[in-house]
């Protein structure tokens, strides 16, 4: 079979839709990666994965999002797959309904959070649940990520049968690492008791990065030793406000290291004490997942999909969204009992390799897939 994987961006297509292509290409058919242009495309085709790029706009504009579908149905009447498997919200719309215009046999979604799930005005909220509602008509395999989106597919009638197909990481790169531990924080100038947050994330405001500059500082006022390392950087398409007048104004000084977009996140991971991710909203974090294999306790925001991942007191604390009081608080008691710490961790990963496990979610996945 001939299947095409279409998601919006080059960073998606890198960090999400990467392990279902090798998995498809391991069963013995032929995968095309779609996607707009970008950096990270070559590093997928480096590995001998065959990627199109396409005009995708993560915007409503009309106007982008027409030149966006005409390409997308050229493509896909020129390379007449078998299976168009659509990721995210608006590029999964558009590719689902050229999709259904070119004749494809067979149309699946992923849906990785729902527009209409995210602060906005209104409209952007309607018009989201009218194109959920019309991409499920011409869908036929139909997946959320997250337990309690399924459910809100099922209760507003957006597919015939929602998947819950989760997320999943592979257990033997996201680990704990005392190599890379002592590595990476030596590389850094980190002392070996000093605790380390970290978040993985895009640097935008709705992942509450303002929010954790400040808990931390606050964290770091009360005389405990902590630093926070932040991983990633904004995309180009991101249209929510810079977060960065809120880095300049940090009185963190050393203790705040900016880390960017890198390929060794396992060894980073491995190497910090805190995850945290105190996002405004969510659909089922992956970087929650990686966090969990390698066996840190989780500081997380109080949200729908999150709550499927942490267990809070258990595997990690978690706070309502956008409150830097109660932040800080579970910050300062993690920092503060390094045993706690510990426990939550490995409480963690036990339950990641329970329930997040890249290797059976994909299994899964391609099996539902028909691949």
């Amino acid at each position: 079979m001939k299947v095409l994987e279409v998601t919006n961006v080059d960073f998606a297509l890198r960090q999400f839709i990467l392990p279902l292509m090798r998995g498809i290409r391991q069963r013995g058919h032929e995968v095309v990666g779609v996607c707009a242009d970008g950096p990270l495309v070559e590093r997928v085709r480096a590995e001998g994965l065959r990627v199109e790029t396409v005009p995708m706009s993560r915007s409503l504009s009309p106007l982008a999002q027409w030149r966006a579908f005409t390409a997308l149905l050229a493509l896909i009447r020129r390379e007449k797959p078998d299976l168009v498997h659509a990721h995210m919200p608006i590029s999964g719309f558009l590719a689902r309904v050229a999709a259904r215009a070119a004749g494809v046999p067979r149309i699946a979604y992923t849906c990785h959070g729902y527009l209409f799930n995210q602060p906005g005005p209104w409209w952007r909220r309607r018009l989201a649940v009218a194109m959920e509602w019309i991409g499920g008509r011409v869908t036929d395999v139909y997946f959320n990520v997250s337990a309690a989106e399924a459910e809100d597919a099922r209760r507003m009638g957006l597919a015939r049968a929602p998947v819950a197909i989760g997320n999943g990481r592979d257990p033997e790169r996201f680990r704990p690492d005392a190599g890379a531990r002592a590595r990476i924080r030596a590389e850094f100038g980190t002392p070996p008791g000093r605790a380390v947050v970290v978040i993985v994330s895009r640097l935008v405001r709705a992942k509450g990065i303002p929010e954790l500059l400040a808990a931390v500082q606050s964290v770091e006022g009360r005389g405990l030793d902590a630093e926070l390392w932040v991983v990633g950087e904004r995309l180009a398409s991101d249209h929510d406000d810079s977060v960065e007048p809120d880095f300049a104004a940090s009185t963190l000084g050393p203790r705040l290291k900016r880390l960017g977009y890198r390929e060794d996140v396992p060894a980073i991971l491995a190497a910090a004490d805190i995850f945290a991710l105190p996002s405004h909203y969510e659909g089922l974090p992956m970087s929650i997942v990686e966090a969990m294999l390698a066996g840190l306790p989780v500081v997380a925001s109080d949200l729908r999909g999150v709550r499927e991942q942490v267990v809070a007191g258990e595997t990690g604390l978690l706070f309502p969204a956008r409150d830097v009081a109660a932040l800080t608080a579970a910050l300062a008691r993690l920092v503060a009992d390094p045993a706690r710490r510990r426990a939550m961790g490995e409480a963690g990963r036990a339950r990641a390799l329970e329930c997040f496990d890249e290797r059976r979610i994909l299994a899964r996945t391609l099996d539902l897939l028909g691949l």
